[in-house]
């Protein structure tokens, strides 16, 4: 690799001399920097840490080309277009980046550090970029001694809160205590002093001792007949300061400043080595932990021992083997759950161990690197901005009216619209992270039941949803079953569909009486598609019966009254569960039941769920027969007023879910404005159609869509 042949202390004419004829990329970037008025010694020193890092050419060329579009705009603009994609992307994430140390700047401690951590991550979709951010801020805070007092504190404040704490959490143990100490020589200089004072006046005797009991163990471990490296470990100021708040303990007290590390060839001789320090020396109970045999939570690997050494005084060795010593150094091992006691997210702690394989130099695979980056980086949760600059953790998906829920229940409650970066949004709009979010609000709270139907997408989180059906549930009764019954006789009369049957329905949602479907229908508890499928299922006349045939013997295909098939469960009597009503075309699982056969749910039903971890073994794999593809054709006719576009908005919605067009006509009333337009439709079932109904009356000048009668 490119960082292999060149010196550390080397000035950007030396890198530019031996990267050119090996990286084109980087030669080419070099010589930008070249010819700006930049500190070159800071650009050395960041080239320099991610050589050290093991990071490739492409990432070293990025630190350079960043400083390049922020010294002089005007020669970026130009050079941008033609470098690769990946470059480009990796000089964007700096720029992102540039956004978080604006909003630490503006709201200090207040702008909550692991937030800003977080959204940083999120919004950097090439995490090489991270190591480019640490090299940097390292740079800049080793030449920090020179800046005026009011940049050296934000500067400290910024890698306190974000940069070490990152460095911590990726395990770049390298990177990490010197942002660490640096920040806090910085951030409480007096303190920093006294701790470096008593440092420095025991110096000269903890050298001694340590010098001493290397010797003593080097022998013992010679005549055992184990090769290893030992060396004094040395412990940083800040840590020490840690400790000291930690456990209340003053400076004298502390036994591990002094410290050696053993460095052995294989996990035998770390045990091996073990057993030789504790015959030298008695060891202190309680302070022995097996990091190899149990190693923490983050994989971080070593031997750790205190002994009475020479002279009655405590000391703390470490032994290791060379590679896990590498490991941990250089950051697989990440120390984020230990050192700060957070408990992690699986997503969040995916895209760690993600970065923690990418420090492992790999020769052969930089090509594939890119693709990786891609398929690994999913993001499952957004990091957007309250108005004030903290960061509100939402999953994927979750629209402006979930974000105002999650603030405070009242806020939802009398949220009338949001700003998203100062545009006003609709309140389905799903922000991305990094957007900030204003929620608009009146003064009485008037949530609106339209915000339970799944198919008008205005809250995506069961937190918020839930939150809805607390507020209805506090209203009169009679003012929840008069909303149910509005909503149960409009759909039944936009879908044409016969109420006779409507006895049977309660039951069917494991409900007592009529009156208590309709209040769960206007909780949201009860969807409108739901009690339009039962009673269609319910008038659907009854298939004829079908020829027997060796196909349908060897299939085995089990068929209900709705012509509907479930196949690959045998001669098993077969049940659609109640709880779930999975539809032709949901992903679904069956459960052999006791003496009811199989009971075919949603894959993503709760009581599947609940049935499985129980049961396992009685989890089986069922789909849905050709039977089950059976599509209905329907007449449906929608009024309003006509517009320019109109026409193009619904044909796109229909054909945005997937369902097809037979026929279409439309006719436009001069005189009044209005317009009236009729299709013919091929629809899954009437739960599908109810869906396209709500979202169609509710596009801007639809007055009214219906089925039509008899279609």
């Amino acid at each position: 690799m490119v960082q292999a042949a060149l010196n550390a202390s080397s000035g950007l004419a030396e890198w530019r001399e031996r990267a050119g004829s090996v990286s084109p990329v980087l030669g080419e970037a070099l010589d930008a920097c070249a010819l700006l008025p930049m500190n070159q010694s800071e650009c050395v020193d960041v080239l320099d840490l991610l050589a050290m890092l093991g990071c490739d050419a492409q990432t070293q060329a990025a630190a350079l080309w960043f400083e390049v579009s922020r010294i002089d705009p005007a020669s970026w603009a130009l050079r941008e277009p033609h470098l690769p994609q990946e470059l480009q992307r990796l000089v964007g994430g700096q720029v992102a980046a540039e956004r978080v140390w604006a909003l630490h700047a503006q709201h200090g401690a207040d702008s909550g550090a692991e937030g800003l951590r977080r959204l940083l991550l999120a919004i950097i979709r090439d995490l090489r970029v991270v190591f480019i951010l640490l090299a940097r801020q390292l740079a800049h805070m080793r030449a920090a001694s020179t800046l005026p007092d009011s940049e050296r504190q934000p500067l400290a404040r910024l890698t306190r809160d974000i940069h070490a704490p990152l460095a911590n959490r990726l395990g770049i143990w390298q990177l990490k205590w010197e942002l660490e100490d640096l920040s806090f020589r910085y951030l409480q200089p007096d303190t920093y002093k006294r701790i470096a004072r008593l440092l420095d006046e025991r110096r000269v005797d903890r050298e001694d001792f340590i010098r001493e009991s290397l010797a003593t163990l080097h022998g013992a471990l010679e005549a055992a007949g184990i090769r290893a490296d030992l060396a004094g470990r040395p412990k940083h100021i800040y840590s020490i300061w840690k400790k000291m708040q930690r456990k209340a303990l003053e400076f004298s007290d502390l036994y591990d400043i002094r410290a050696i590390r053993v460095l052995v060839d294989s996990i035998g001789d770390c045990y091996a080595a073990l057993g030789v320090v504790h015959t030298l020396w008695p060891h202190l109970p309680g302070e022995f932990d097996d990091y190899i045999a149990r190693p923490k939570g983050n994989d971080y690997r070593s031997l750790h021992t205190a002994v009475i050494g020479p002279r009655g005084k405590t000391l703390e060795v470490q032994i290791r083997t060379h590679e896990m010593h590498r490991i941990n150094e250089l950051g697989v091992a990440a120390h984020w759950r230990y050192k700060e006691g957070g408990a992690g997210d699986s997503e969040f702690e995916a895209k760690i161990a993600w970065m923690r394989r990418l420090l492992e130099p790999r020769p052969d695979s930089e090509g594939d690197l890119a693709a990786e980056l891609q398929t690994e980086l999913l993001e499952d949760r957004v990091y957007v901005l309250t108005p004030k600059g903290e960061v509100v953790d939402l999953p994927h998906g979750a629209t402006v009216l979930d974000f105002a829920y999650h603030v405070h229940t009242e806020v939802g409650h009398r949220c009338r619209g949001a700003k998203v970066n100062g545009r006003i949004v609709p309140l389905t709009f799903q922000p991305s992270s990094g957007d900030r979010v204003e929620v608009l609000t009146g003064k009485v709270a008037e949530p609106s039941r339209d915000w339970l139907s799944p198919h008008h997408g205005y809250l995506h989180t069961s937190r918020a949803k839930e939150k809805v059906r607390t507020w209805f549930r506090r209203i009169a009764h009679d003012a929840n079953l008069a909303a149910g019954r509005a909503i149960f006789e409009k759909e039944i009369k936009r879908l044409a569909l016969p109420a006779a049957d409507i006895g049977k329905l309660p039951a069917h949602f494991h409900l007592k009486t009529h009156d208590e479907l309709l209040v769960a229908l206007a909780l949201g508890e009860v969807a409108p598609g739901q009690i339009a499928r039962v009673l269609q299922e319910a008038a659907a006349p009854a298939p004829l019966p079908a020829p027997p045939s060796a196909a349908a013997h060897a299939r085995q295909a089990v068929r209900d009254h709705s012509a509907l098939s479930i196949e690959g469960v045998g001669n098993l009597l077969t049940t659609l569960a109640r709880c779930c009503q999975p539809l032709p075309g949901d992903p679904v699982r069956g459960f052999v039941t006791r003496g009811r056969g199989v009971s075919v749910h949603r894959a993503d039903c709760p009581s599947l769920a609940r049935l499985a971890r129980r049961d396992p073994d009685r989890v089986i794999e069922v789909e849905w027969g050709k039977a089950a593809a059976r599509a209905y054709e329907v007449d449906i006719e929608l009024r309003g007023y006509d517009r320019k576009g109109l026409q193009k908005d619904v044909t796109s919605l229909i054909s945005n879910m997937s369902i097809h067009i037979i026929a279409s006509s439309s006719r436009v009333f001069a005189q009044t404005g209005e317009v009236e337009m009729r299709f013919t439709l091929r629809v899954r079932d009437f739960e599908e159609l109810s869906g396209l109904l709500s979202r169609l009356v509710a596009l801007p000048n639809v007055v009214d869509a219906r089925r039509v009668s008899g279609g």
